[in-house]
């Protein structure tokens, strides 16, 4: 059975090919009495529009991109499962796009073949980049870096704050020797999260040992493996707390000093960050600051949304985070047999 056209419409009403058009995009220029015909041989004979023709005349794929170098790991299945959700909700598909190839990443955006962009991907996208996508008008909002304009905006954690509160917690526990462990270096939340957990110490006259900045790279793998070369070559400096730039890293951590016979939080107090589903069952349950990721998510998509209806310019919206105190962080043995 051949696929009816609009064609067929119009010739079983006995109208023009404009008015069965007028009649189903709902435009207001047609006697009542012609529109419901219309509507009603449409369907007895099952008509289905022609959704590419009908989207390419309204430069409208009512689909949204996420473009990012990566979504492996907790954070991104729970910012990705809120998103998309999200934008079923508000009648849009998402297109998730991994690629750490700038210009496959640019072509994407710039191509029109979607309505707007989130995008996460480690700082590949320039200043110069940006300037084409505002020139080119492209809606967009940004999830790993604070940027504003007419057609763009981003919804962030205050990463800032919550490394410069987690600091904070672990010296308030006695804790004076305490070491960051890095995700990376080009990412807006571990740079935040350093830069928060240094203010703290500076506040607190605590001396910062170069030694003390791990690199994790956010995995486990790789946190457990720098944890591990730490104590061989400097089993003297081993810090009273270690603040790991997110909740896997974490979790590589403790496995790590555990695998050394350290006992958390009894020798070392571990603390992270995003309060991920593992976080509360891991052992010791894991203290943490606790980031709203679906929400971000969330935000994100009804920023985007409202960028593409032109019901809001871009803004910047930046989400707080609340520590969790969980079991693996303790008071600093001395300071509890001093009490």
């Amino acid at each position: 059975m051949r696929k009816v056209t609009i064609k067929d419409v119009a010739r079983e009403a006995g109208v023009s090919i404009s008015t069965v058009s007028n009649a189903l995009n709902n435009v207001d220029v047609l006697i009542p009495a012609t529109k419901a015909h219309v509507l009603e041989v449409a369907e007895r004979l099952n008509y289905i529009p022609n959704l590419n023709g009908k989207l390419l005349k309204a430069s409208e794929s009512k689909m949204l991109g996420f473009f990012t170098t990566s979504v492996s790991g907790p954070y991104f299945y729970v910012l990705v499962e809120a998103m998309a959700r999200h934008c079923e909700k508000l009648g849009y598909g998402l297109n998730i796009v991994v690629a750490k190839d700038k210009r496959v990443i640019l072509s994407n955006i710039l191509g029109q073949r979607l309505d707007g962009v989130i995008i996460f991907e480690e700082l590949l996208i320039d200043d110069k980049d940006v300037s084409v996508m505002e020139e080119a008008q492209v809606k967009a909002v940004f999830l790993d870096r604070v940027l504003q304009n007419e057609t763009m905006g981003s919804v962030i954690f205050d990463s800032y704050t919550a490394g410069y509160d987690a600091a904070k917690y672990l010296i308030s526990l006695g804790h004076k020797k305490i070491a960051y462990i890095s995700g990376v270096d080009t990412m807006y939340d571990s740079v935040q999260r350093r830069e928060g957990y240094l203010a703290a110490l500076n506040e607190h006259n605590l001396p910062f040992d170069e030694s003390y900045i791990l690199q994790g790279f956010f995995e486990e793998e790789g946190t457990y493996n720098a944890v591990k070369s730490f104590i061989k070559l400097h089993p003297e400096k081993l810090p009273d707390a270690f603040l790991a730039g997110n909740d896997v890293s974490a979790i590589g951590c403790i496995k790590a000093l555990k695998s050394e016979g350290y006992q958390i939080p009894e020798d070392i107090s571990v603390m992270g960050f995003d309060d991920i589903n593992l976080a509360e069952y891991f052992s010791p349950p894991l203290t943490t600051v606790k980031n709203q990721i679906a929400r971000q998510g969330i935000l994100a998509v009804d920023h985007l949304v409202k960028l593409i209806q032109q019901k809001e310019k871009g803004m910047i919206q930046k989400l707080k985070g609340e520590i969790i105190v969980r079991r693996s962080s303790n008071l600093k043995v001395e300071q509890m047999v001093g009490r």
